[in-house]
């Protein structure tokens, strides 16, 4: 169980840097410093400020605090050495409780006093929020992955989109001989952008391999999947996706473990948090599921994956690493660096300024944080189709092992994803 700190639940300024600044300034979109460099919202001389919104107490609330964690250790970090264009960047927190009515009244709390929003998690918030987003010309990094958003030019996707990843997890069960054509896959899903995208991917491999793929749509609040599953189990599916929670992961893995429904199951990567190895479904998760994301495990043997894990660990002292939570919430703000870094010998460190250096990102490498070097050039197309494919193993930091090295799947490279 997650127990919710009332300090979390408010809006927070992390501000980093050994000045201990906590204001939170304003600029005249068009001033310029001694350097030349012109300012807007959320730029100071000495700052610059942006927004984060995320889920701190419902659906993703555990993921959500291990995105912060790993906001606060880059910008620490990066404080430390000097900042960005030679101020502070400093990050303001609010909860949107995965809701779009209270994520749109917490954008317009913030939206007047920061540069740019560097996370936006869930895709019904960050759906709710383009339209302003369009208006205000803020840039949203997106703590989702829904191709829905591929043609904004204001949202930034880490990593590929759902869809591909459900092409890529099915094809590794097709390469791993675990389903055959003629076979029936289930797919459990959330309704709305997220759980549809990722059905989207899963239905057009099926289509090219015969497979059947038996659908179970769900919702958020949907905890208990017991009559799920028991209808996978009466079509005889053979594997099951899962494109949801966590705790809907959990009771799909525990369920059909259960009622014998003993198969492989393959889930995005919002649907694991390491916590769950310590439920009763624990047993069930690590014997069957992998997941596909583009984020690394936190246990992955690389040079920039075991600084990260030292550094967050001498940081938060048991505290528990995760893929789409610490390790996405460190890389994005990497990328949010270079993309600063950029406006800023571009003289630009206006919104407009922002977003044409980002799109101007190419090859971006996060030292395999990210799988796969990240291109934002064309705002069309995802910045990159790899993933990491990873087994459960309580044993390690983050209770996910890599299988083999990033993967960039065959069938990915010609399906399509549409905005």
């Amino acid at each position: 169980m997650i127990r919710r700190r009332p300090i979390l639940t408010t809006a927070i300024c992390l501000c980093l840097a050994a000045t201990g600044l906590t204001g939170c300034g304003k600029a005249t979109s068009g001033d310029k410093d001694s350097g030349g460099v012109k300012s807007g919202p959320g730029v100071t001389a000495s700052t610059i400020k942006l927004g984060s919104l995320v889920d701190l107490t419902a659906v993703f609330a555990s993921l959500s605090k291990s995105v912060v964690q790993g906001t606060q250790l880059f910008w620490k970090q990066q404080n430390a050495n000097g900042g960005v264009c030679g101020r502070t960047v400093e990050v303001t927190v609010k909860d949107t409780g995965y809701d779009p009515q209270k994520a749109v009244s917490a954008y317009r709390e913030l939206s007047g006093d920061v540069l740019g929003l560097q996370s936006v998690l869930g895709s019904p918030v960050m759906t709710a929020l383009r339209p302003l987003a369009k208006q205000d010309d803020m840039f949203l990094g997106f703590a989702g992955w829904s191709a829905s958003v591929l043609g904004d030019e204001h949202v930034q996707l880490l990593g590929t989109t759902y869809d591909v990843e459900a092409v890529t997890g099915l094809d590794f069960l097709l390469r791993e001989k675990r389903v055959a054509a003629g076979d029936k896959v289930g797919h459990v899903y959330f309704e709305g952008d997220f759980g549809e995208n990722a059905l989207r991917g899963s239905s057009w491999l099926a289509g090219q391999r015969g497979l059947t793929i038996v659908g179970q749509k769900i919702k958020s609040s949907d905890t208990d999947l017991s009559a799920q599953v028991a209808t996978l189990r009466a079509a005889g599916v053979k594997a099951i996706l899962v494109s949801a929670g966590p705790t809907q992961t959990a009771s799909v893995a525990g369920v059909a473990k259960s009622v014998g429904l003993s198969v492989p199951i393959v889930a995005n990567g919002p649907g694991f948090t390491p916590q769950l190895l310590g439920t009763p479904a624990g047993p069930a998760l690590t014997e069957n599921l992998h997941v596909v994301s583009s984020l690394a495990p936190p246990a992955l043997d690389t040079p920039a994956a075991r600084d990260l894990q030292a550094a967050f660990a001498k940081e938060y002292p048991g505290a528990v690493p995760t893929q789409v939570g610490s390790v996405f919430g460190y890389a994005q703000a990497r990328v949010v660096r270079d993309m600063l870094q950029k406006a800023c010998d571009g003289k630009d460190l206006t919104r407009k300024g922002v977003l044409t250096a980002f799109h101007q990102l190419s090859q971006v490498d996060t030292g395999g944080l990210v799988a796969g070097p990240l291109t934002f050039t064309d705002p069309a197309a995802p910045p990159t189709r790899t993933v990491y494919l990873s087994r459960v193993d309580g044993t390690v930091p983050g209770g996910l092992v890599a299988v083999g090295g990033p993967v960039t799947a065959e069938p990915a490279r010609a399906y399509q994803p549409a905005g």
